[in-house]
């Protein structure tokens, strides 16, 4: 058996490995055995019993915590080895004056905006929870709250009579206020200023023509509110181009990103972000894509996948987050990520694209490809682009629609379509002779 989130195996004891306890004690706790190899074979180990003996001292020593130790000999080889069980602690664990935590098959030292984090969660604290003494509910801007009220009372999140409510209770209301103290939350969605407090607090937008080629740049300040009205109107007015047509004599604006799959992807970056890290939310604009870019880590064990299915709401900034729901500004059921794709395939785009590696958390919007001068770079001929934009319109093509639609003969159309398959643009649905169709591929 190789090596897991919850077991470690050693050849031999060093004393260093007592950060290893410290770490699946700050962890979920886990197992660590002496004397066997990287595959779990054991190989013995000298001097057992008195290490037996010793190792469960140093742990009590170094770090004031029990572990169970097991002198344990293997039935093939007749050779001893050690099992130390480590229990996971609700307390943070030091060792000499360090925290190390355990992660996958990996031991970390906790630094910095990590530790902090950490040490944070072991009293039951999130990062936007922390009290700000320094600032007082008069320090706040009211047009925020009045902001705050009116999203909240339209969209059925606050009840009528809260209009005439008070600032301060309005953060009584949202549990902003610990002990006559604001909490960091407070100050991120209302102060005018959050940057006096927090580095970082803030948005920086980019138009690209190629990577290094930046051809201009905005930077949005203010309190969270005000951070993400400004910059979805920067997006889409100084961004990117609305398509304008008229219904009767009424003016519609089809935006080239769906305007509300934008704004969820910046409610949570702004919602996700890890503000102790002083990093601005970075969104680069290209002529195809959109790259909004957040610094923050999924939940541990998470994986993208975790988010694009069914997942419960985890959010790094729970207050901030609960001021979001409570404005209308989003759902509370974890569901963030699948609205986008919904909304991008509505718009007949491809859905966004997530990652994340180690910080560093990106959702990209891809533009709609799929029309006459975009489709013809990609090397298709009349035929195939009038094929793509009739899937576009209609939802798929069938094979005798390809026929009709540019009068060829049935093997044309095969060997067309074909070639749309391996360009991926589109793929072959459904089964049966009746039922067989292409749809434009959006994923």
């Amino acid at each position: 058996m190789s090596e897991t989130q919850n077991i470690e195996y050693k050849q031999s004891w060093h004393d260093d490995y007592l950060d290893w306890v410290c770490g699946f004690a700050n962890a979920q706790g886990g197992k660590i055995y002496i004397g066997k190899d990287n595959n779990g074979n054991v190989v013995g180990i000298e001097n057992s019993h008195e290490l037996s003996e010793k190792i469960p001292n140093k742990i009590r020593n170094t770090m004031g915590i029990t572990a169970e130790v097991n002198l344990m000999k293997d039935e093939k080889t007749k050779k001893d080895f050690i099992e130390i069980i480590v229990q996971p602690y609700s307390v943070p664990i030091s060792i000499r004056g360090r925290y190390f935590y355990r992660s996958g098959s990996v031991k970390h030292e906790l630094t910095g905006a990590a530790l902090n984090e950490f040490l944070l969660e072991r009293i039951g604290k999130k990062w936007d929870s922390v009290p700000v003494p320094t600032v007082q509910v008069e320090d706040l801007k009211n047009d925020t709250f009045t902001f705050f009220k009116e999203k909240g009372i339209k969209s059925n999140r606050i009840d009528e009579v809260g209009r005439n409510d008070t600032p301060l209770q309005v953060l009584e209301n949202l549990k902003f206020v610990d002990k006559n103290i604001l909490k960091r939350a407070a100050v991120m969605l209302f102060h005018p200023d959050p940057e006096k407090f927090v580095s970082g607090a803030y948005i920086k937008i980019g138009f690209f023509r190629t990577d290094s080629d930046l051809l201009f740049q905005d930077e949005i300040h203010g309190n969270l509110f005000e951070q993400v009205e400004k910059t979805i109107d920067l997006l889409l007015t100084k961004y990117t181009k609305a398509l304008i047509s008229y219904e009767g004599l009424t003016r519609v604006e089809t935006y080239e990103y769906p305007k509300d799959a934008l704004r969820e992807a910046l409610l949570n970056a702004v919602a996700h972000k890890d503000y102790a890290g002083p990093y601005p939310i970075q969104i680069s604009v290209y002529t195809n894509k959109i790259m909004i870019w957040n610094h923050g880590r999924l939940p541990e064990n998470w994986t993208v996948e975790d988010l694009l299915n069914k997942h419960s709401s985890q959010p790094r900034n729970p207050d901030i987050a609960t001021a979001f729901f409570r404005s209308g500004y989003v759902e509370s059921w974890g569901r963030g990520m699948d609205k986008m794709r919904n909304l991008c395939l509505e718009a007949k785009i491809p859905v966004p694209q997530f990652s994340c590696k180690g910080n560093d958390f990106w959702t990209i919007f891809r533009k709609d490809i799929y029309n006459k001068d975009d489709l013809s770079k990609l090397g298709l001929n009349e035929r195939q682009v009038k094929a793509v934009l009739f899937a576009k319109e209609k939802g798929k093509i069938t094979n005798s629609d390809y026929q009709t639609l540019n009068k060829v003969s049935k093997a044309t159309a095969t060997r067309d379509l074909t070639e749309l398959i391996n360009k991926q643009i589109v793929f072959l649905k459904g089964s049966g002779k009746r039922d067989i169709h292409y749809a434009l591929n959006l994923s």
